[in-house]
């Protein structure tokens, strides 16, 4: 028996909406029908399709992942941006002028390590115990395969360039975060297809993984309509709001009346939360993937390699590699070069994979949006112009890991609950 069948949606409280059915918006269906409150999840597309997010991310639950983007001295590195249209962070011309807002707060954000700190501090009560919390969510939702609890690797190529990071390592030790140190005849014993080339490993035992990050937000959001959400398939809209109180979501497809709402549309939330009275600087951070299916050799575990500031690990799908930024907004099209640089370096990475009949094995790309704030922190809190309204993403990279916590914290929002963790951190109020 799954806990869906353990809700029950009789005699409930408050009429939610809760608008977006990735893992953040599924997740805060999940826990507001928990909650006891009624819940209609808007979603124009197929939860967990390629669309979607999560549908091509990295797959990590990196509860360490706790460093924003931006470090001191990320300034200087502008004019590479700039100048390298595929290099592991790039800017795109046309879309400049926009994003120069953006990019100002982004570098002023990581200014000083004390500022670093504060946002790992912030973001570790968002992502300590996800592993924990998103297996019981998968187990729930009858996927718990899903869901592997066995830790993430970090591989070095040697010590010299371990300390250049040492700074993000330092940042996530006072947070808590623990590691063990693998040796270059460890690193060989345990990984035995990575290149030699790498000699030092950073293993975080804490840490998991998803096995297929698109099929288990479709098993979330199918598991909160079995538990009594509805689904609108339609996109939403605005709000109807009379003296500070929410009446109705509108959607293309005509109002729904309602109690309250959750923002949760990922990248696509800004204009909701402005039409909410909380305009926010939310840009997407783009990035691509490759599959290698049929691949035959890769990683034992989750591994992320410091010079190409990429993730590989097996997905159900085959062998994925994830990485880069683009910052180029929402309807650029695609650069496949991109993908293509992430499947050279998996090739060099992996050396055994480039020998592998071409026959045996089919690559496929993919891109998608990340919905980013500068700060590297995301918005979870009430909208200006109503209460009744919750803004719930801009989680950038650790959306699918920050997801299971956001929907508990979203959920009791929602109920009028006093929320488990301290939320003045991720206060949208704080861009003004």
């Amino acid at each position: 028996m799954t806990v869906a069948r353990s809700f029950s949606v009789q005699g409930a409280g408050r009429h939610v909406v809760v608008i977006g059915a990735g893992a953040v918006g599924s997740a805060t269906a999940i826990e507001a029908l928990r909650a006891g409150l009624r819940v209609t999840v808007v979603e124009p597309g197929e939860a967990g399709g390629p669309q979607a997010t999560s549908y091509g991310n990295a797959g990590w639950l990196s509860s360490h992942s706790v460093v924003p983007p931006a470090l001191p001295g990320a300034w200087r590195k502008v004019p590479g941006w700039l100048a390298d249209p595929l290099g592991p962070l790039a800017l795109r011309w046309r879309h400049l002028p926009r994003a120069l807002p953006w990019l100002l707060r982004y570098l002023a954000s990581g200014w000083t390590e004390a500022r670093v700190q504060r946002t790992a501090d912030a973001l570790r009560t968002l992502l300590a115990d996800a592993p924990a919390l998103h297996a019981r969510l998968a187990t729930e939702a009858g996927v718990p395969q899903l869901i592997e609890r066995r830790g993430l690797l970090h591989a070095y190529r040697s010590r010299e360039e371990f300390e250049g990071d040492a700074l993000g390592w330092r940042v996530r030790g006072r947070t808590g975060v623990q590691w063990e140190e693998w040796p270059a005849a460890e690193l060989r014993r345990r990984e035995p297809d990575l290149d030699a080339r790498y000699t030092l490993g950073i293993f975080v035992p804490e840490a998991g993984h998803c096995r297929n990050p698109g099929a288990y937000v479709a098993a979330l959001a199918r598991h909160a309509q079995e538990a009594g959400a509805q689904r609108v398939a339609a996109r939403a809209t605005g709000f109807r709001i009379e003296g500070g109180r929410l009446h109705a979501v509108r959607t293309e497809a005509g109002e729904i009346a309602c109690d309250a709402a959750a923002i949760c549309a990922g990248a696509r939330s800004g204009p909701l939360a402005a039409a909410a009275g909380s305009p926010v600087p939310l840009e997407s951070e783009r990035g691509y993937h490759v599959v290698v299916e049929g691949a035959s050799v890769g990683p034992r575990t989750p591994t992320m390699v410091a010079d190409g500031k990429l993730i590989a690990h097996w997905m159900d799908g085959g062998l994925r590699a994830a990485g880069q930024v683009e910052i180029g907004g929402l309807d650029a099209p695609p650069d496949w070069r991109r993908a293509e640089i992430l499947h050279r370096h998996l090739l060099s990475m992996f050396p055994a994979l480039d020998a592998e009949a071409p026959e045996a094995v089919a690559v496929k790309h993919w891109l998608g949006h990340r919905p980013s704030l500068p700060d590297g922190l995301p918005c979870i809190g009430a909208s200006a112009a109503s209460a009744d309204i919750v803004l719930a993403f801009g989680h950038g990279h650790v959306g699918l890991c920050g997801s299971a916590r956001t929907g508990r914290l979203a959920a009791q929002l929602l109920a009028g609950i006093a929320p488990e963790t301290a939320l003045a951190p991720f206060d949208p109020a704080r861009f003004g």
